[in-house]
Parts: C-alpha cells; structure tokens; sequence
C-alpha cells in the first residue's frame, strides 16, 4: 500500500501554510487525518491535490484548503461540542473529531452516511455522533452546540441554526446562489450576532426545509 504521508505533509506546507492558515492546531489534524481513506480508491493518489474530489451521489469532498478555512474560523480549543452540517465523506468530520470534544454530524443521503461512519469507525474515530436527516433544521435535541460548520452552500443564513448556537458560539457557512457563495462567520453574543465575510466559495446545495428546495 503506498504510503501517503509524504503528501499530506506536502499538501499541509503548500496549500494550507502557504495561504494564509495558521492555527496549529488545525494544521497537526490535517497532517493526520488519512484523506485518501475518503475517497474512492481510484482517486486516493489526487486525495492531496488542491480541488475537491466526487464521492458519488452528486456531493464532494471539500478542497484541502476549504476544510482549513472553515476549520480554523471556527477557533476550536478542544473542549467545544461541534454540529457539522453535510456528513459526506466522513473527512471534515476526522478533522473536527481531534480538535473538539464531540462532533455531531448530519446528512440527508443514508447511503453516504453508512460508508462515512464505516471509514470513520475503522480509522479510529470514536467522539463522532451521526444521524441521517433534514441537517438545515440543525440537531435541536444535543443543542446548544459551541460550533457550527455547514459544508454547502445556503442562499441564506439559517435562523433555526443560530438559534442553536450557545453563547459566544460560531455559524461557519457558505450564502449565497447556487453558482457561488461567500463563506460567512456568524458569532452569537449576548445581544445578537456578527456576521463577517470571509473568502469566496463554491459548494454543492444545501438542500432542505431551510436551505434549497431539491426540485
């Protein structure tokens, strides 16, 4: 089996340093997290290149630099309870399981939760809780979570999402059309919310009762 640690160190220099990302933390978990175990077989050797991979069922994974992005907006310092919206692969989830005290994670598609759990599980993974459902509604039963990271792209900003956001918590989402969006920060307070633009995106629909109709 090819060993792919080489890459991942390359792609953590090249792609991740040298644009900008410097939370340590966030850059120990993706010199960690084994992409390529993500991804189909036949696509693992451009698991660490810079641009998302298919994974069937319409849906990607995110591009190396888009995972850190919106990892690192989020300020993770280890004890934090994290939502992700759009399960897919299972990667984003591996990122977030080393940064954060437990991560819940939501997908529409059972079939690409199933195989995300799978490989999750058999990687190691243990602080990752799924379920397989509408994740624009969020997961108001484990709520109040101190992190919230959507991985598609919205044409607004969910209320229902801020709402379960605890104090001082994070919204890290992609709004905007369906051809391209602005990653946005939202940051609950005591008297409300700030909302900061961050880096332009494009993602894959957010389909749901708060996101994009599936028609």
């Amino acid at each position: 089996m090819r060993d792919y640690s080489g890459l991942r160190q390359k792609m953590v220099q090249r792609q991740l340093v040298a644009r900008g990302i410097q939370d340590s933390r966030v850059l120990s978990a993706m010199a960690e997290v084994p992409r390529h175990l993500f991804v189909d077989e036949a696509l693992q050797d451009e698991a660490y290149e810079d641009n998302p991979l298919p994974i069937g069922d319409g849906q990607t994974i995110s591009q190396p630099y888009m995972v850190a992005v919106m990892t690192e907006l989020l300020e993770l310092q280890g004890d934090e309870r994290v939502l992700e919206i759009g399960t897919g692969s299972g990667y984003q989830a591996a990122v977030l399981s080393k940064l954060c005290r437990w991560v819940f994670t939501i997908d529409r598609v059972r079939r690409l939760s199933e195989k995300a759990q799978a490989t999750l599980r058999s990687c190691g993974y243990v602080n990752i809780s799924f379920m397989v459902g509408d994740g624009t509604a969020g997961w108001p039963s484990q709520a109040p979570f101190d992190g919230i990271i959507v991985t598609a792209g919205s044409p607004q900003i969910p209320d229902v999402l801020v709402q379960q956001l605890s104090d001082e918590g994070k919204l890290v989402i992609p709004v905007g059309d369906r051809f391209s969006q602005t990653l946005k920060r939202v940051i609950k307070t005591k008297t409300g919310t700030k909302v900061e633009n961050h880096t332009g995106c494009r993602f894959v629909d957010l389909i749901g009762k708060y996101g994009w109709s599936d028609s």
